[in-house]
């Protein structure tokens, strides 16, 4: 047992001595990285990095930065009503019919067998419909179509009913082009692409943040070697050439990540799957609405020729 406790003394002061010289270079460096944005270091007592990292270091900056442009403006494919804005009425109105729904229906529940009247059973609200410009033109189309054939002397003369149903075929078309393009935006650009930022592109920056700590850890030993005593003369040597081999370790493992980064084809596959997308969204809606707007034209001229 005395054995043990002094295995565990010895282990105790080696971690204390440990974590205290931690603290010591974080501390140290520190206060290098606070003088050197104070200016009160000079320029050729701070070390310099290889230029190949440098430059890699600009690449890969201005990469996460086309990462952040794009996502931040194709991200609203992720949402249903980018091209609706006036979705939110019509989603109240679906919340105000669903509570109503929901509270006749408890109470008809609820009442049943009591002395009290209960109320009819409520009619099951619509199912909800899908929030975008497309979809949108669908219904409005529909519903004018009907309003309009309803009042029409007869099938010959309801040239505009017949005009607004076939519209409303055409956008029925491009509303199942769009659900489709932006699932496969979503699958295929933005999830990949955010991976990409938030996987290789971070590795890297953490690898660049690990050199930047050892070039400071590196120029304060410096600095403690200006000013040692000569009895810690060769121990503050040590510690410099330390952080000399640390530096240069970390920069190589920079440089390799910030390579793979730069090399990997992904983002470039990935955008190709963004204009593909599109590209076959826009196709579908040409040609829905090229196969309509013949026969609408057609009722135009006949319209247009019994008028005058």
């Amino acid at each position: 047992m005395e054995g043990w406790s002094k295995l565990q003394s010895s282990l105790g002061s080696i971690n204390f001595a440990q974590a205290g010289n931690k603290f010591s270079k974080g501390f140290n460096s520190s206060v290098q990285a606070t003088r050197e944005r104070l200016g009160q270091i000079a320029a050729d007592e701070i070390t310099e990095l290889p230029q190949e990292y440098k430059d890699l270091e600009a690449r890969v900056d201005a990469l996460r930065a086309a990462h952040l442009s794009l996502l931040k403006i194709t991200k609203v494919y992720e949402s249903e009503t980018y091209d609706y804005p006036t979705q939110i009425q019509e989603s109240l109105s679906e919340i105000s019919t669903s509570i109503g729904y929901n509270i006749t229906s408890f109470a008809a529940t609820n009442l049943k067998g009591t002395n009290l009247p209960a109320p009819a059973p409520p009619t099951a609200p619509p199912a909800a419909q899908h929030k975008t410009l497309p979809h949108a033109l669908v219904r409005a189309a529909h519903t004018a179509a009907t309003t309009v054939s309803t009042t029409a002397p007869s099938a010959d003369t309801d040239r505009l009913g017949k005009a607004l149903g076939l519209y409303a075929q055409g956008w029925e078309r491009v509303a199942g082009a769009r659900l489709d393009q932006d699932a496969h935006i979503a699958d295929n650009f933005l999830h990949p692409w955010q991976t990409t930022l938030n996987t290789s592109i971070a590795v890297a920056l953490k690898a660049r943040q690990a050199v930047r700590f050892s070039r400071l850890e590196l120029d304060a030993a410096k600095q403690s070697l200006k000013n040692a005593s000569a009895v810690k003369q060769e121990q503050v040597r040590l510690e410099v050439e330390n952080a000399e081999d640390d530096l240069v370790q970390k920069t190589e493992v920079a440089i390799t990540l910030m390579k793979t980064v730069l090399e990997n084809p992904e983002p470039i596959k990935n955008l190709n799957e963004l204009i593909k997308a599109q590209l076959l969204y826009f196709s579908a809606a040409a040609e829905a609405l090229s196969s309509i707007q013949g026969e609408i034209e057609e009722l135009s001229v006949a319209a247009e020729g019994e008028y005058r």
